[in-house]
């Protein structure tokens, strides 16, 4: 049987500050996105209730906050990364929260929340508790592996930062480009042919502008701006966070049989970002 993607946001609520802050960033997601709003409450096995008041006293703040957002409460019974891996499949967008440094936290706080990132098969967002957005103006940042772009996750970044009305800050690898790399930066339908002489920052630029072509072309009033790559990835990311919106990162899915694991640069920036951070998984 053929699952299909359900259009609502769904948000992770376990009554801890984290998941309230979710439920906060995912209904604020939710009406920009003009769907509407799942808040889904996972109970364990060996827990007898709970969950039910939370679920309903969120429910209903953000009503009174959001009066025009269709807001739908969840309960189901099962291991939280289980259900919530499961359910995000027909969701256009979830929606975890995490603890702030140093505070104890509900079941999706810390290993659960990251748990779901590394298995979950559509998009999902991060929001620590206490987690800012820097500002109505604050960029949407992107990184890009530029030797191995995706339509997915370049796609997601432009409408994050259309939806805002701010600039896309894109920070690439792009000064680590192999000459092989430069014949096909973006599928087969895509390809730059391969200079064979010439700065190397003249063969970045005609390789980030065909990838992000597509894009400019669909949303020409979002503003990009490009960045080479300074130091570590996760690091140079955590530290742009300070003053972004969103931060958006890819994930490699894996084959049958190699596990899901988050990798080094997901690893560091969902550790120390300050804003919240979207994992969208891809080839």
């Amino acid at each position: 049987m053929t699952r299909t993607v359900t259009l609502c946001v769904t948000a992770g609520c376990d009554g801890s500050p984290g998941s309230g802050a979710a439920a906060a960033w995912a209904a604020r997601e939710a009406g920009m996105l003009r769907l509407p709003l799942v808040l889904l409450h996972v109970r364990e096995p060996e827990r007898s209730s709970g969950g039910g008041p939370a679920l309903r006293e969120t429910a209903g703040l953000l009503r009174s906050r959001h009066p025009d957002l269709d807001v739908r409460t969840q309960q189901v019974c099962g291991r939280p990364a289980e259900v919530l891996a499961d359910l995000a499949r027909d969701a256009a967008l979830l929606v975890l929260g995490s603890r702030a440094p140093g505070r104890a936290g509900g079941p999706l706080a810390g290993s659960v929340a990251r748990a779901v990132l590394a298995r979950t098969e559509r998009p999902a967002v991060l929001v620590r508790e206490g987690a800012g957005e820097g500002g109505p103006a604050a960029p949407v940042v992107l990184g890009l592996d530029l030797a191995h772009p995706d339509a997915r996750l370049i796609g997601f970044a432009f409408a994050a930062a259309a939806r805002r009305d701010t600039v896309l800050r894109i920070v690439h690898d792009g000064d680590r480009l192999r000459d092989g790399d430069l014949s096909t930066p973006y599928g087969a339908a895509a390809a730059v042919p391969r200079p064979t002489y010439g700065p190397r920052t003249l063969r970045r630029a005609a390789v980030l502008s065909e990838v992000l072509r597509p894009w400019r072309e669909k949303l020409p009033d979002v503003l990009v701006a490009e960045e080479n790559l300074c130091g570590t990835p996760g690091a140079h990311l955590a530290d742009l966070s300070r003053d972004a919106s969103l931060v958006v990162i890819g994930r490699r899915t894996r084959p049958a049989g190699f596990g899901a694991r988050l990798g080094p640069v997901a690893h560091t920036v969902l550790h120390r970002s300050t804003a919240p951070v979207a994992v969208v998984p891809h080839d």
